[in-house]
């Protein structure tokens, strides 16, 4: 190769080198250069994007808290727990998937669902965790069927 640059007129070689150095930029530039950049606006425009999310959930954040306040009745704590549980179920719409709710021998409630949707048994459970200081004390969840996606039978344990 050497040789062959050798043999070349002084024009050629200069022509050969700067042709050599064009080259090396663009191989730079595509391997390189592009790769980098791509990525950098991508990681910016994430960032933007979860900015932006952060935002709506400050504001959701105080919107529902702010309702939580306003809604939020004084909870009678002397109710009995089947009462409690009873009325919180059927505000939520959940009264339909309760198989049986019995009391335990400790100041709290075994109760069990078929087939109830899983975040609305989540938000159930918040509720009486924050109105009626119930806490889930045991648990077991399993799938309700393969095609019913969301879906759970759970038996829990509630606490006061």
């Amino acid at each position: 190769m050497r040789s062959w640059f050798e043999s070349l007129e002084e024009r050629e070689r200069l022509f050969v080198m700067a042709a050599a150095v064009l080259l090396a930029i663009a191989v730079f530039y595509l391997a390189v250069w592009m790769p980098l950049d791509r990525g950098q606006k991508n990681l910016a425009t994430s960032i933007d994007n979860w900015n932006e999310s952060l935002a709506e959930l400050r504001l959701l954040k105080d919107s529902v808290s702010s309702a939580a306040s306003e809604a939020s009745r004084p909870a009678d704590l002397n109710q009995s727990l089947v009462v409690i549980v009873d009325n919180t179920l059927r505000e939520r719409a959940l009264y339909d998937s309760l198989q049986r709710s019995q009391p335990t021998s400790t100041n709290g409630i075994r109760v069990e669902f078929e087939n109830v949707a899983f975040d609305d048994l989540v938000l159930w459970l918040g509720d009486l965790g924050s109105s009626y200081g119930l806490q889930v004390h045991s648990g077991s969840f399993s799938t309700a069927s393969p095609d019913n996606n969301g879906r759970v039978n759970a038996t829990l344990t509630l606490e006061r």
